[in-house]
Order: C-alpha cells, then sequence, then structure tokens
C-alpha cells in the first residue's frame, strides 16, 4: 500500500506522521512554517484521510510497518520523522528499530500506567462516540468559543482560543475515518512501547510534551525518557495534547531545530 502525502517546499525532507484524527491535515497549523526551510512530506496512515484501511491486523507494529514500507518506496532512507500522539509512538517505534534519521515525538502515546490506559480508554471512547453522533454539526458546534470548549477540553489547554480551521479536520477525521476504532484499540489493547538503548536510535531523538495534557499526561514523560535514554525532553507551556494546536509557532521551532 502506498500512503496518501502530500509534499510542499524544499531542502533535506521532513516526514510528518498524524495521530487519530484527520490525516496530514492534522499538520496544517505548521505545514507552511515548515515548508518554509524543509521538503516536509506528510502522510494519511491506513484508514485516515485518503489512505485505504489495511487489510489485516490493525497494530502500532503494521501501522509502522505501512510508514517504514513508504520510506523505503520513496527512497527517504535517513529522513528526519515527526509524530503526534499515535504518530509520535510511531515515529518512536522506527527509531527503535533503527529506521530514519532524527526523531521528534511529540506527546507520543505508549507511555500509561495500567490505570492511566484505563482512563484513557474510558474517557476517549465516549468522546469519539459523542462526535461521530454530531458529525454534522461539528463545524456550528466547533465554530463556537463554547462549543470548542465543551468538546475539546481534554485535547486543548485553551480551545476556546482556537479556531474552526484549525481544530475541525482533527474532531472530522475522529469520527468519520474508518481507522478510528481499530486504531484506539491497538493503543489501548496492545503491547506497550518498547524502548531502545542509549546509542541506538539512528539520529537525535527529541521528545516534546505539553504540561496540559489531558490525554498522554506530563508524568508520561519520565517513562518516555527513561525508555529512550538518548532523548531530549521539551515541554510545552500552556499546552494540551496537540502542540500544533495549542503552541504552532514553539512546536515548529523545535521540530526544525532538533531535525537535519
Amino acid at each position: 500500500m502506498t500512503l496518501n502525502h502530500v509534499r510542499r517546499g524544499s531542502g533535506n525532507p521532513l516526514l510528518l506522521v498524524h495521530g487519530l484524527g484527520g490525516g496530514w491535515r492534522s499538520w496544517a497549523p505548521i505545514l507552511d512554517e515548515l515548508a518554509e526551510h524543509r521538503e516536509v512530506i506528510a502522510v494519511d496512515l491506513p484508514g485516515f484521510g485518503e489512505t485505504p484501511p489495511l487489510a489485516g491486523e490493525v497494530s502500532i507494529a503494521t501501522l509502522t510497518d505501512s510508514v517504514a514500507d513508504f520510506i523505503a518506496e520513496q527512497g527517504l532512507d535517513g529522513v528526519s520523522t515527526v509524530g503526534q500522539s499515535m504518530g509520535g509512538r510511531i515515529v518512536l517505534e522506527l527509531a527503535r528499530r533503527g529506521v530514519g534519521g532524527d526523531t521528534v515525538a511529540l506527546d507520543p502515546g505508549g507511555f500509561w500506567s495500567d490505570r492511566e490506559l484505563l482512563i484513557f480508554g474510558a474517557t476517549l471512547r465516549p468522546s469519539i462516540a459523542l462526535v461521530r453522533l454530531l458529525r454534522r454539526g461539528l463545524p456550528m458546534l466547533l465554530g463556537s468559543a463554547i462549543g470548542r470548549t465543551v468538546l475539546l477540553a481534554q485535547l486543548s489547554a485553551r480551545p476556546w482560543a482556537l479556531s474552526l480551521k484549525t481544530v475541525l479536520p482533527d474532531v472530522r477525521g475522529l469520527a468519520e475515518s474508518p481507522a478510528t476504532g481499530a486504531a484506539l484499540d491497538a493503543l489501548t489493547k496492545g503491547p506497550k512501547q518498547q524502548g531502545a538503548p542509549a546509542g541506538t536510535p539512528p539520529g537525535r531523538v527529541t521528545i516534546g510534551w505539553g504540561r496540559r495534557d489531558r490525554v498522554t499526561v506530563p508524568r508520561q514523560a519520565a517513562r518516555a525518557t527513561a525508555l529512550f535514554p538518548d532523548a531530549v525532553l521539551h515541554w510545552f507551556d500552556r499546552c494540551g495534547h496537540f502542540p500544533q494546536w495549542d503552541a504552532p509557532h514553539k512546536a515548529a521551532r523545535l521540530i526544525l531545530d532538533s531535525t537535519h
């Protein structure tokens, strides 16, 4: 399967991997800023955006396989990779496998305790069910500061301050992507993320975390850096689960400064 993708800009390539939600459009708030300095390739994972779902098992391993295959097909050996949420976990898994170059993982999944994982599943599943129920009215609901505050309190530190253009692709993607349920099962029922011993990733590893993340809560950062001891940890203040929403310029700057 060839992943649907977009390319913008020129320079050293930068591969962007989204989380649950809107496919490559999840990166829209920072895509142009990144493309001013680099060639940016943003993919739709299987079952998201315009890429068909996987025919077989959906797991973090098989989703990572799809990205690794894309890197090989496109001749992107050594490419710097950036991911957010589930995508953050995928790029860390690529680094663990020795695929790619520099790695930036923003609020990655996979580092929950058992109790945190139960809370994550118990809170996010009803939220997804709600946006599916409301999907026809999402533009109107998310066009209101009150609507954004009610619907996005788990995802953003300041949902009322965001624009409809910023949030609609991801929320609509949660509601409409055929792989949302299977990918969520992969996160909540599959194995936890394994680490990479010091000196084994193919490039620099940077992990960015929002101090007000209510999905992958901040204390998980200690587990992530323990499993990836080469990683540099960066904190985003006044930021929730989506740095590209709450701190777009800072997120873009971290990505550019942390990759070749």
